[in-house]
C-alpha cells in the first residue's frame, strides 16, 4: 500500500461516521442516497488527495463536494421523493433529545428545499460559521444568514404541525 493510500485510509477512518451522518441529513433521511453521496464525495477526495493534503483543506473540500452533490442530485428530474415510512433508520447511538425528537427533526429537514437544508446542516450540524458556510456553498454571507433564518423558521413551523394535529384529534383547541 502506498503512503498516499495509507494517508487516505487514515482520513477515511477518522471522518467516515461524521460524513455519513452529514450525508444522511443532506439527503433528507435516506440512508441509501446518503451512502451514494458519501461514495461520490470520497471518490472526488481520492482523485484530488495529493493537492488536498498539501493544502490542508480536506474537510472544507469534502463538505463542499458533498453539499454540491446533494443539491445537484435533488434537482434531477428523474428522482422522485419517496414517502417517509414509520420505521426509524439504524443509528450508531441515540440522539441526546430522544429518538422521537430526532425522527421529527429529520422528517422536517427532509421537507426543506435542498439549499436551505444544506445551510442548516452545515451551520448547525457541522457547526460551521457563517463565513465558512458561505465559502463551502459559494454564496454570500448575507444569503447564508437569510437561508439559515428561513430554514430555522420553516423547521419550527414543521415541528409545530404534529402538535397542533394531535390537539385537534383530541378535541382540544
Amino acid at each position: 500500500m502506498s503512503d498516499r493510500d495509507a494517508e487516505f485510509g487514515e482520513y477515511l477512518e477518522s471522518r467516515a461516521v461524521v460524513m455519513r451522518r452529514t450525508a444522511y441529513l443532506l439527503c433528507g433521511g435516506d440512508w441509501h442516497r446518503a451512502e451514494d453521496l458519501v461514495q461520490t464525495t470520497l471518490t472526488k477526495i481520492y482523485v484530488a488527495w495529493s493537492r488536498l493534503r498539501r493544502d490542508g483543506s480536506v474537510d472544507a473540500y469534502s463538505r463542499k463536494i458533498m453539499v454540491r452533490a446533494a443539491i445537484d442530485e435533488s434537482r434531477r428530474a428523474y428522482r422522485r421523493r419517496e414517502a417517509v415510512v414509520g420505521d426509524v433508520p439504524e443509528t450508531s447511538s441515540p440522539p441526546a433529545g430522544g429518538v422521537e425528537d430526532a425522527v421529527d427533526v429529520r422528517r422536517a429537514l427532509a421537507r426543506l428545499p435542498a439549499g436551505q437544508r444544506a445551510v442548516v446542516v452545515l451551520r448547525y450540524w457541522e457547526d460551521l460559521s457563517v463565513a465558512e458556510t458561505a465559502e463551502a456553498l459559494g454564496k454570500s454571507e448575507g444569503t447564508i444568514k437569510s437561508q439559515a433564518a428561513k430554514g430555522l423558521a420553516a423547521l419550527r413551523a414543521l415541528l409545530a404541525e404534529p402538535a397542533s394535529d394531535e390537539r385537534a384529534e383530541a378535541g382540544e383547541s
